[in-house]
């Protein structure tokens, strides 16, 4: 390996590595996030920078502008104050600080030295640039342009305004009321011409370059949400074929085979001899009606269109007081509490609730036994809400009951419970466990199946 991949100069010597400044942009990003708090941040810096800089030209005793007891001071925070509207209304801030400089150049023509001081008899202290929120103004409205079609020259002619009296200022302030240090071409009128138009000329191109960023911004952020939006929409399309082959497949598949099963039922219960046997029969069959009921429902589930308006299928939802009571009888101290009227509902909605409650008293008995369970009920006029609560266990769970089972109804009561569109969720609560769902009444269903 030579000295150059193992990052040493020829003299065997490590090489230095470039050394990068961290950028304040991560910092200034934690401490004002992009919105509304950053923005008015920084319009009340803009005019507390604007007002400081006029505020320091009018009451400067060696500066240009006559104080008047303060009334300059006053007239220039007009355009400072301005400031707050210049992302609303930009072209106005722009247009009132062109104005009110070409103001003071006309008043000036007409009296010299009424706001200006003209003929003072000591040395003058010239200003940075002038007007003092020039280029403040001339960035807002080339930064913040509140129509995107409008063209950018539009918006520039309120800054053109600003250096016409700008340049012409040689025409109210002469040379002579300076008092110009020889050789300090800062003090000389020229050089307060050409500091105030590089700066308003700089404020209005930064002003672009802000425009111009946020709108690539924009454009990349919409880019960005577009693409999400094609990705979730090829998703779920994907989801859709998938979901109807499924369908297909348990229509063309299950669905048969279900149907000889309970064809062939009726059959043995009505050739049986004896009535164990037709009992039996007659057991069988109604299972297999049942589950072909239940599979039509999973069916219409997967051939659903997530748009499509409910259909009027409705039955009464089942009764839970058979379904507790049955838990009781073998040991389990179970409350019910219902609230409200029953609506009437979807079958698959009623056949889904009986699922929850009798899921959650089955893991109640086997992980918690002793404990009290109490089972809440809350009918609504769009759906129910099952919540199914137990303490703490008295005692401990035998390993092997407790070990019996797949493990998995709990999750395949969330994904049924998700595909009905309701939402679920189970856990710990309290020392105990919680199992709570909220179920709609009504959903769309595909037709029977055959």
């Amino acid at each position: 390996m030579s000295a150059a991949d193992r990052g040493e100069r020829e003299d065997g010597r490590p090489r230095r590595g470039r050394v990068r400044l961290p950028s304040p942009r991560p910092v200034l990003a934690r401490l004002l996030p992009p919105g509304r708090r950053r923005d008015r941040v920084a319009d009340t810096v803009a005019v507390l920078a604007g007002a400081a800089l006029c505020v320091s030209v009018a009451t400067d005793p060696a500066g240009i502008v006559r104080p008047y007891g303060g009334a300059s001071a006053a007239l220039l925070m007009a355009p400072a104050a301005a400031l707050m509207l210049r992302r609303r209304l930009p072209m106005t801030v722009a247009w009132l600080t062109a104005g009110f400089a070409g103001l003071v150049w006309v008043v000036e023509l007409i009296a010299p030295g009424a706001l200006l001081r003209v003929d003072a008899d000591h040395a003058l202290a010239p200003v940075p640039w002038w007007p003092p929120t020039a280029p403040l103004a001339a960035y807002a409205v080339m930064a913040f342009p509140r129509d995107a079609a409008r063209p950018a020259w539009l918006r520039a002619l309120p800054v053109a305004a600003m250096l016409v009296p700008i340049v012409r200022l040689q025409d109210v302030l002469p040379e002579a009321s300076l008092r110009s240090i020889p050789a300090q071409d800062t003090g000389s009128v020229e050089g307060i011409v050409f500091r105030s138009v590089a700066v308003v000329v700089g404020g209005a191109l930064l002003g672009l370059y802000a425009a111009a960023r946020r709108r690539v911004l924009q454009g990349l952020t919409e880019r960005a949400e577009r693409a999400e939006r094609e990705r979730h929409l090829l998703a779920e399309r994907a989801r859709a074929e998938e979901r109807a082959r499924l369908a297909a497949e348990m229509h063309d598949v299950v669905a048969h085979r279900v149907t000889l099963m309970v064809l062939q039922a009726g059959a043995l219960r009505v050739r049986a001899r004896d009535e164990p046997t037709r009992a039996a029969a007659e057991e069988l069959r109604g299972t297999g009606c049942q589950a072909l009921e239940e599979l039509r429902d999973v069916i219409g589930l997967l051939r659903r269109d997530p748009g499509e308006a409910p259909v009027p299928s409705s039955a009464p939802l089942p009764d839970l007081s058979a379904l507790v009571a049955d838990s009781a009888a073998v040991g389990v101290p179970v409350e019910l509490a219902e609230h409200g009227d029953p609506p009437s509902a979807s079958p698959a909605v009623g056949r889904t609730a009986y699922r929850i409650v009798q899921e959650a008293l089955t893991n109640a008995r086997k992980h918690a036994p002793g404990a009290a369970v109490r089972v809440d009920v809350r009918y609504r006029t769009d759906g129910v809400t099952l919540t199914v609560r137990n303490a703490a266990p008295s005692r401990e769970p035998d390993a092997e009951l407790a070990a019996s089972g797949s493990g998995t109804g709990l999750a395949g009561l969330r994904e049924r419970v998700e595909l009905l569109g309701g939402t679920f969720a189970a856990g710990p609560h309290l020392g105990g466990f919680r199992v709570e769902a909220s179920l709609p009444a009504y959903l769309p269903l595909a037709g029977p199946v055959p």
